[in-house]
């Protein structure tokens, strides 16, 4: 071969050619941080993580160390907003959410979602993808800040076995909690060591039990124009009684909430309230110990009751407009029908992408599994799981769960404790 000057000149401008594309295209590739809460949340995180990055190879997903819940989540960020070390995207709880936006906002260090989802269709890409009451969960104020990704409204998990020794039909279970605890004191009656339920409210995490009591009978938590709680009345004095029947009439057992799955995965319990991501747990728990059941929250307000959606919502938290637009995708990708039908499949929840429920998706799982379907059923009553203003909705919970626990156990009447709870948390709320 001849190499002449042509040749010469050609050869450096086809490389510099490749040379410029391929510094072009490092330039634009993008690594994002994220957080999310809950270390078992990775196996369906990391699996959905790599498939996006399969499909965005310009894109590179970097986990942070998970947070060990959402309270706990919600201070490591609120910590790193002070010195502007962020996470690209965060997964913050519904309950959160509000005081999130509203601390990181003024600081300009979180991301509204309109002009994306502008961008991507408006008002129609909404629709086609998320119920009117879904979208709402990443909503603050009336805006978009966040895409739901995990949903979960309590759901109760029956002894079927004990339920007709008891007389009772596990097919159709009562629909209000005066119909349930009188059920739980016939199983009760018929063996002493067995607790006809386990609501395990005193000694749950956060205050989803609790929102469960107050939001079923048609209450709110707080209201908006006075910034003080909205069960200082019949609603949140009835909440109180319940959790008193549930152990005096109810034959409950003061225990936590992982020791009454397991009392109940034992066949000692009648039933119990817990969360739809239990199900695959109790399910392994239960063997074939006796039939499982699941059915859905009871409702003595049947018109205006409904139940606290707990889980978490995508935010972006970077202000980088490069890695804005990586974390969008991602979040549409990690909110898609595709991803949602693993994460039900791993999880148990609510898909929140209403595309998931198709043929293509969840339908021939759902029916399989029809424990799993349950949560699903109560869609249209999910409301969203409040907070609290003020910025200390963690400690309010933990002074609340206590006054909770005096209650059940006892120590003090329930007006006595309404009474406390109303003082304690408007002054935790100032």
């Amino acid at each position: 071969m001849t190499i002449n000057r042509r040749t010469i000149l050609g050869g450096l401008a086809l490389g510099l050619t490749l040379t410029g594309f391929t510094a072009s295209a490092h330039a634009e590739d993008v690594t994002l941080n994220v957080l999310y809460n809950l270390p078992g949340f990775t196996k369906f995180h990391q699996p959905l993580a790599d498939e996006f990055m399969k499909r965005n190879p310009d894109i590179k997903i970097n986990f942070l160390a998970p947070a060990a819940g959402y309270n706990e989540g919600q201070q490591q960020v609120l910590r790193a907003a002070v010195t502007n070390n962020l996470p690209d995207v965060y997964f913050s709880g519904y309950n959160l959410t509000g005081e999130l936006v509203h601390t990181l906002l003024p600081r300009k260090q979180i991301t509204e979602l309109t002009p994306f989802i502008e961008a991507d269709g408006g008002q129609a890409f909404l629709d086609k993808n998320y119920s009117p009451k879904m979208a709402a969960l990443g909503q603050v104020d009336g805006k978009q800040y966040g895409l739901p990704v995990n949903a979960s409204s309590p759901i109760m998990y029956v002894n079927a076995d004990l339920v007709k020794k008891a007389g009772g039909d596990p097919a159709n279970m009562p629909k209000t909690f005066p119909g349930l605890i009188e059920l739980a004191k016939k199983i009760h009656a018929l063996d002493p060591k067995v607790a006809g339920m386990g609501y395990d409210i005193n000694g749950w995490p956060d205050d989803w039990l609790w929102q469960s009591l107050v939001f079923e009978q048609g209450g709110k938590l707080v209201d908006e124009s006075t910034k003080k709680v909205s069960f200082d009345n019949e609603i949140g004095l009835n909440a109180l009684k319940l959790t008193r029947q549930f152990v005096t009439e109810g034959g409950q057992n003061l225990l936590d909430w992982d020791q009454s799955r397991q009392q109940f995965g034992a066949g000692l319990t009648g039933f119990i309230f817990s969360t739809p991501a239990h199900v695959q747990t109790i399910e392994a728990l239960v063997g074939n110990r006796f039939q499982l059941a699941t059915t859905t929250f009871p409702l003595d307000n049947a018109k205006d009751g409904g139940v606290p959606t707990g889980g978490n919502s995508a935010v972006i938290l970077t202000q980088d407009k490069t890695k804005q637009e990586a974390a969008w995708k991602y979040l549409k990708w990690v909110t898609g029908p595709e991803a949602q039908n693993t994460i039900v499949r791993i999880t148990g929840y609510l898909p929140t992408n209403k595309l998931a429920t198709g043929p293509d998706f969840l339908a021939p799982y759902y029916a399989e599994h029809p424990n799993v379907k349950t949560a699903s059923l109560q869609a249209d009553r999910s409301l969203p799981w409040a907070g609290y203003p003020g910025g200390d909705s963690v400690r309010i919970w933990r002074t609340q769960r206590d006054i909770i626990g005096t209650v059940m156990r006892g120590e003090i009447t329930p007006e006595v404790g309404l009474k406390q709870m109303v003082e304690q948390t408007n002054a935790l709320m100032k």
